[in-house]
């Protein structure tokens, strides 16, 4: 009934991004001039939704900021499924800030995301250019918030 009384556009339908949907991801990426190779180690294994949906993010924020700001000329995606994580690393050789820009939320926003279950995200400049972001998920999530809760500080009352 409520479905009826609001209908739901073709974006509430649309299934949640994950891995699965990376090679759209990148064709869009190269629909907008950015050659990109993507190159998979180890066997893909089932993600939970959270951990698939966070590793699409940070490799669609990384790919869209190399659009952006890097002026490159290729980027390579690399994802390799370990045992107990996926890692995911997006380089270009381009020569963007590498920086946050003023109002920009993306760096920041897939190191909350990756952090958010438990991984770790390293984003700079790589040696010889370009700039490179790397994160590592663990397959084995602890439960949500737990990794953020140890980093804030405790204040004396």
């Amino acid at each position: 009934l409520v479905g009826v009384m609001h209908p739901a556009t073709a974006a509430d339908r649309a299934p949640t991004p994950g891995l699965d949907r990376l090679d759209e991801l990148v064709a869009r990426a190269r629909d907008a001039g950015l050659p990109v190779a993507v190159r998979v180690d180890g066997n893909p294994e089932r993600l939970t939704a959270g951990i698939d949906l966070a590793a699409f993010r940070v490799i669609q924020e990384a790919l869209t900021n190399t659009i952006k700001h890097a002026g490159a000329a290729q980027a390579d995606v690399t994802i390799r499924y370990e045992p107990e994580a996926v890692e995911l690393e997006v380089a270009d050789d381009g020569h963007g800030a590498g920086m946050e820009l003023p109002g920009g939320h993306g760096l920041v926003g897939m190191r909350e995301r990756v952090s958010l279950y438990g991984g770790v995200l390293q984003a700079g400049r790589r040696r010889g250019g370009g700039f490179a972001v790397h994160a590592r998920l663990p397959t084995r999530a602890p439960v949500p918030g737990a990794a953020l809760s140890s980093t804030i500080p405790t204040v004396p009352a």
